[in-house]
């Protein structure tokens, strides 16, 4: 278990190489930190739900610690270069929102990603916002449950849940209040396809259909993820 920093960009244009560049080498100079993903929009179908254009961008900054994902907030902290319209200049107008999470990491039965040549490893990046009516309820029940199913997914490289916490921050980004997150992982969005087009995906639906009462629906999103 660890904790996460997770942010996302509504609006804007698509991050340029030049761009990319920038973030990558922000992001893989913080201190106390584990890895940071970059999430740029993927294609890719699902059975059951279509929810429109993704994010613009997304990052997901890892660390061992809250202190140190809250260092980089900081006031003084190197993610401040991200309120700088002159750092990422395609995302200006572009809504940018913040939430820190604890991180909950489940077995695959195996990890090693075989991406295509010319490709990038694609991830399904869903959110609840919220509220449930018995929040321990809730997490009891979907992480005894959903994990499991989502292990029997073909081709699965990851499994990921994140849930809320407390944090303090010095960005000038909106702050989000999800109660959960998650994240799957695969070798490409056509990967990423197959899965959502298998038997298990039927599976998943009917535990879908099982969970305590909740609030404010679930949004699924395709995702090209990059690790720096």
């Amino acid at each position: 278990m660890s904790f996460a920093l997770v942010m996302f960009w509504q609006g804007g244009a698509a991050l340029t190489e030049a761009g990319r560049g920038r973030l990558r080498a922000l992001l893989g100079g913080l201190a106390g930190v584990d890895r940071s993903i970059l999430y740029t929009p993927a294609r890719a179908s699902d059975l059951y739900t279509d929810d429109g254009a993704g994010p613009t961008l997304g990052v997901q900054i890892e660390a061992p610690s809250l202190e140190a994902l809250e260092a980089a907030c900081a006031a003084d902290g190197a993610l401040q270069a991200l309120a700088d319209p002159d750092f990422l200049p395609e995302l200006a107008g572009a809504q940018a929102d913040q939430q820190m999470f604890v991180l909950r990491r489940y077995p695959v039965d195996e990890a090693q990603m075989q991406t295509p040549a010319g490709e990038m490893p694609c991830s399904y990046v869903v959110h609840y916002p919220g509220p449930a009516q018995d929040y321990n309820a809730w997490m009891t029940h979907y992480i005894a449950g959903h994990p499991p199913i989502m292990r029997r997914f073909p081709g699965i490289r990851g499994i990921e849940i994140l849930t809320r916490c407390d944090w303090i921050s010095a960005l000038p980004f909106a702050r989000a209040g999800h109660m959960q997150r998650n994240r799957v992982l695969f070798d490409s969005p056509a990967a990423l396809t197959a899965a959502l087009h298998s038997p298990v995906r039927h599976e998943m639906r009917a535990d879908f259909h099982t969970f305590p009462p909740f609030e404010g629906g679930n949004y699924h999103f395709p995702m090209s993820t990059e690790v720096v």
